[in-house]
């Protein structure tokens, strides 16, 4: 039998502050830390999910994550069990990398179903410095999650900006 698909919930805020299972990270490929939502989760987690990021440099991903896989390490000091790290292409009006995207949120749920998580919250993956189109990355979010197989009980999009949320809620509601 299917399971029931996640309900999508919108929150306009930090995603750092979320008390859910697993946080998604929008990382760079080096899992090293960076900017945006990226240096956010490193700076708030603390030294322990880049202990653990390091950890998986030195093994599984010498050369880095692969766009649109996902991994899990410790949440540190968040409010969450886990982060879930997930490598967002970067918006090509020549090519389209669409399915990479829609790769990030089903690779991070397949992840979450592994760890046995119920609440996961996304960020708008690959929307900031990857330059994505706001709209374009909200229908590609909203309908891959709706369309996943997946155990998650709760999908929470959480959006800084007012634009990003009124994107999104174009598309849940």
């Amino acid at each position: 039998m299917t399971p029931p698909h996640p309900s999508l919930t919108l929150v306009r805020g930090d995603i750092t502050e979320q008390r859910v299972d697993a946080i998604v990270n929008a990382a760079n490929s080096s899992l090293l830390g960076g900017g945006g939502v990226d240096g956010a989760i490193h700076r708030r987690g603390g030294p322990d999910i880049l202990a653990e990021c390091r950890a998986l440099r030195a093994g599984h991903y010498g050369r880095g994550l692969p766009t649109g896989a996902a991994v899990a390490t410790t949440a540190g000091r968040l409010p969450a069990r886990w982060v879930i790290h997930t490598v967002g292409p970067r918006y090509s009006p020549e090519e389209d990398r669409s399915p990479l995207l829609a790769s990030c949120y089903r690779e991070s749920l397949r992840v979450a179903d592994e760890l046995g998580a119920r609440t996961v919250a996304f960020p708008a993956v690959s929307t900031g410095i990857y330059g994505w189109p706001m709209e374009d990355g909200a229908r590609i979010a909203v309908e891959t999650v709706r369309a996943a197989d997946t155990r998650v009980e709760e999908v929470r999009f959480v959006l800084f900006g007012a634009g990003a949320y009124t994107a999104f809620a174009s598309w849940v509601e």
